[in-house]
């Protein structure tokens, strides 16, 4: 059984690194996987095949994109949130790749794969849908928009008000392009959810599959330790907060910014990884250090591992891979009872799920894990560990998908 991941992007990326961890659990339990990426890293790795092997390739790359996304720019009233038309990429069933493989699993795929080869794919097909775009008419996070469920049009991203914009276009060239075999799987409940009831995969099959993590990477690192080599204060209680960007609206920065008005921010110290401005966290009132963008997992494990919670003030999310992450790595996590994450945390047992989007009760989540006793925090450490190792962690996910091959094959 030979099984092709083709992933868009860099493999330090999100969901890319996701895909990868997944198929080194798979070649780890003896599925014969290969990968080919649109990015430059390969991690040395013979079974990673990268299309972007010179600065003239990363060019190309980006000019594809750049090129495929120019009917954007029609919409001078846009959000300016990330959104794709799938239109650019390569012909997958040209590639020699997709000759030997038995399987193709698509994952992230955004100006790598063109849609328009989908459509050629007489192979078992599946696609793991790491965040809404396979589902709708372009964006990746719909918000409040529940126009996927129709077919798109009017979407407010674009600030538009026809009915048959780019979005439904971008939507009915999907429909037209995807088989109707493949099989479409969710990294939380939420996300299938969000899938059966899009007009797009309605009539497809949709499983849940949960994201992935490799929680021997992410492994605890004991927290006075940690705490000395990030050089963050003593006797306050660190908050980790973090993401690609924190400004991004489905985040909630916003609301977590609310939540700290109700708790003593002298006894604080925040500290932040991901995009995020020393503007936007000045204004806090709270003692603060900004680790910037992290794409390395030993920084990563330190940081997690020198917080006493993780908080995740997410409005919406496919799964929320930062919080398994926290969790493998013994610190619990405070989040809404809400899409993705909602899967992830045992409410009071390890972490505090609030009520959706109430920034009173993230801030009562907060003061309840940061004031619980020595023992109690000490057992929900060691639940949210158990947890993402049981769970979430890449051989456990890497065999339940192998489960699906062998179906698909047969």
């Amino acid at each position: 059984m030979k099984v092709l991941h083709l992933v868009a992007g860099e493999l330090t990326g999100g969901a890319a690194r996701g895909a990868y961890w997944l198929h080194r659990g798979l070649r780890e339990i003896g599925v014969d996987s290969h990968v080919l990426t649109s990015g430059r890293e390969t991690y040395g790795d013979p079974s990673v095949t990268s299309l972007c092997k010179s600065g003239a390739d990363k060019v190309r790359f980006a000019l594809s994109n750049r090129m495929a996304n120019l009917p954007i720019h029609l919409y001078r009233k846009r959000q300016g949130l990330i959104y794709n038309t799938g239109v650019n990429g390569i012909d997958i069933t040209r590639h020699p790749l997709y000759e030997s493989a038995d399987i193709i699993h698509l994952h992230w795929i955004n100006g790598l794969v063109s849609m328009h080869s989908l459509r050629k794919v007489k192979k078992p097909l599946i696609w793991t849908m790491r965040d809404m775009w396979p589902m709708t008419g372009g964006c990746h996070v719909a918000l409040e928009c529940d126009g996927y469920r129709g077919g798109c049009g009017k979407c407010p991203q674009l600030g538009s008000k026809m009915a048959y914009d780019l979005s439904r276009a971008v939507f009915m060239y999907k429909k037209q392009m995807l088989p109707t075999n493949a099989i479409m799987v969710g990294i939380s409940n939420w996300i299938s959810g969000c899938a059966r009831e899009s007009k797009l995969f309605c009539k497809h099959r949709v499983i849940t599959i949960s994201n992935n993590i490799d929680t021997q990477e992410f492994s605890p690192i004991v927290k006075g330790v940690a705490k000395t080599l990030l050089s963050l204060p003593e006797g306050k209680k660190i908050i980790l907060l973090g993401s690609t960007n924190i400004a991004d609206p489905w985040k909630g920065f916003d609301l977590f910014k609310t939540a700290l008005e109700y708790l003593d921010k002298s006894k604080i110290h925040l500290m932040v990884f991901g995009k995020a401005s020393s503007q936007s966290l000045s204004g806090l009132g709270v003692s603060y250090s900004l680790l910037g963008v992290v794409t390395d997992t030993l920084s990563l494990r330190a940081a997690y591992s020198a917080a006493d919670l993780y908080v995740a003030p997410y409005r919406m999310d496919s799964f929320g891979k930062t919080l398994a992450e926290s969790m493998s790595c013994a610190t619990p996590v405070v989040c809404f009872d809400a899409s993705g994450p909602k899967d992830i945390v045992e409410h009071k047992v390890s972490g505090y799920k609030a009520k959706p989007f109430d920034s009173r009760d993230l801030a009562d989540g907060m003061q309840w894990m940061l004031s619980a006793s020595e023992d109690v925090y000490s057992v929900l450490c060691e639940n949210a560990r158990l947890r993402a190792v049981a769970k979430f962690d890449s051989l456990v996910i890497a065999r339940k998908y192998k489960a699906l091959y062998e179906e698909v094959e047969k």
